[in-house]
Parts: structure tokens; C-alpha cells; sequence
């Protein structure tokens, strides 16, 4: 399967970098995975709702920009489908039939846009937890090679 993390911000912590860097390798395997990620807003503190809602919408822009029209869009989300890694495995496996890039969006840390949510061809959660958006990357890609290695039939741990 071919797969693009699509990502609000860049990665400061040398251990996200290295934990990215290492899946995007397991994952070359098995098709073509990357990340792309657009520049983060500049919040200041105690920001109105108001700016919050056009610092999301802006990085909603940038994300958009990336999407192209024919492509399948799984944003991830804390209200949405929780598979569990089988699960998962088969929605790839169901992705990958069609030819599509398969487009996963990661926000930033204030979430998606409207209308990033609405371009979704399917949501995703990995739990009703927060997580930072750059260790998200790292759980995602880790998720990703998982599923990969059940799609495939070979051995991974439970």
C-alpha cells in the first residue's frame, strides 16, 4: 500500500524524528510511505475562540493544498471507528485495492478544520485519549507497519 501522513507542525523531539525515521524504513517494504507537514500557526497565549477557529481553519488551508482530488482521506479523530489491529489490517487491505494514495491527516495540537473533516473519506481513532500530535505520528506509523505485517501473514506481537 502507498501512504501519506499528512501533519500539522514539524517534529522538535530528537525521539519522535528517530521513531519516525525508523517505521517509514520497516514500512518501505511494503509500499510507499511518507510525511508530509505543513507549517504550525503561531498561538499566543489566552487566544479567543475566535483566533483559535482561524489558526485551525489557516492550517486546514495548508492541509488541503496537499489533498488531491482522487485521493482517499482517513483523518484521524478522537470521535471516530477504534479498530484494533486486525481491524485495521483490513481497512488497508481494502484501501490498497483501488489505486488510490491513501492521505492519513494528523492535526495540529487545536485539531482539524471543518473542512479538513469534511474532505474525509473516513475518521480513525486510536483511543478517547489526547495525544501530542508528534508522538501521534509515531503511534501511527507503528500501527501502519503492524497492520502491514498482518496483511501480509507475518508474525507480530499481540
Amino acid at each position: 500500500m502507498n501512504g501519506t501522513i499528512l501533519c500539522v507542525g514539524k517534529l522538535k523531539e530528537k525521539w519522535q524524528q528517530d521513531g519516525c525515521a525508523e517505521y517509514l524504513k520497516r514500512l518501505s517494504r511494503y509500499g510507499k510511505y511518507e510525511i508530509v507537514a505543513v507549517d504550525d500557526e503561531r498561538e499566543p497565549e489566552k487566544a479567543s475562540d475566535a483566533l483559535l477557529r482561524q489558526i485551525i481553519d489557516r492550517e486546514g488551508a495548508a492541509l488541503l493544498k496537499h489533498i488531491r482530488p482522487n485521493d482517499r482521506v482517513i483523518c484521524l479523530c478522537i470521535v471516530a471507528d477504534a479498530p484494533d489491529s486486525v481491524a485495521l489490517s483490513k481497512k488497508l487491505t481494502a484501501w490498497s485495492g483501488d489505486g488510490r494514495r491513501n492521505v492519513f491527516v494528523i492535526g495540529g495540537s487545536n485539531g482539524l478544520s471543518d473542512a479538513v473533516l469534511a474532505r474525509a473519506d473516513a475518521k480513525l481513532s486510536f483511543s478517547n485519549l489526547t495525544f501530542p500530535h508528534g508522538l501521534m505520528r509515531v503511534i501511527l506509523l507503528e500501527q501502519l507497519y503492524r497492520a502491514e505485517r498482518i496483511r501480509t501473514g507475518e508474525k507480530y506481537h499481540k
